[in-house]
C-alpha cells in the first residue's frame, strides 16, 4: 500500500468497523480489540518486551516488491508470538505473505486464509494454501468471527 494511502485507509476502517483501527506508529502495543495498518512504505514488525508486544517500524529493502511486505510482518509474529499468533491472509495479487503464512503455522499460530469463492484475487490465499501455512479457508464474511473465536 502507498505512502499516504494507508492512514486514510484506516481512519476510514474505523469508522465502518467495531474495533479500533489506525495506522501503525513506532511502539505502538498490540491490544485485544485494536487493528494496526502498516503505514504505507514501512516494513511492520513484531517486537516484545516481557508480556507486552509492540511494533516496530523498519525501511529496510522491497521484500518479494513490496515494502510493507507480509512476510516482514507474518515472519516477525513467528519469532516472537509462535503459537499466541493468529495469521489471516486475505484476497491479494502474488505471493507476498505465503513463507510467512507458513512459517507462522510452524511456529504453532492457528492460520486462515480467504477462501477463492469469495476473493477478488485468489492469489495470496491460493499461494499460502498451496505452500501449507493455510489452516483453515473461510469465505471473507466468517473470518472476523473466526478471528475472535480464536482469540
Amino acid at each position: 500500500m502507498p505512502e499516504g494511502f494507508t492512514r486514510s485507509f484506516a481512519k476510514r476502517l474505523n469508522e465502518l468497523c467495531q474495533l479500533n483501527i489506525k495506522e501503525a506508529e513506532q511502539g505502538d502495543s498490540l491490544l485485544r480489540g485494536h487493528v494496526l495498518i502498516a503505514p504505507g512504505n514501512k516494513h511492520m514488525l513484531i517486537k516484545r518486551s516481557g508480556a507486552r508486544y509492540y511494533v516496530e517500524l523498519r525501511d529496510g529493502p522491497l521484500v518479494a516488491r513490496h515494502r510493507p511486505s507480509v512476510n516482514v510482518l507474518f515472519r516477525s509474529a513467528a519469532q516472537i508470538a509462535g503459537r499466541n499468533a493468529i495469521g489471516v491472509i486475505l484476497t491479494g495479487m502474488g505471493d507476498d505473505g505465503a513463507d510467512g503464512m507458513l512459517e507462522l503455522r510452524n511456529a504453532g499460530a492457528q492460520t486462515v486464509g480467504q477462501d477463492e469463492a469469495s476473493s477478488v484475487v485468489y492469489g495470496m490465499p491460493k499461494e499460502a494454501f498451496k505452500r501449507g501455512g493455510v489452516e483453515t479457508q473461510l469465505p471473507l464474511q466468517r473470518i472476523a468471527s473466526a478471528v475472535l473465536k480464536l482469540s
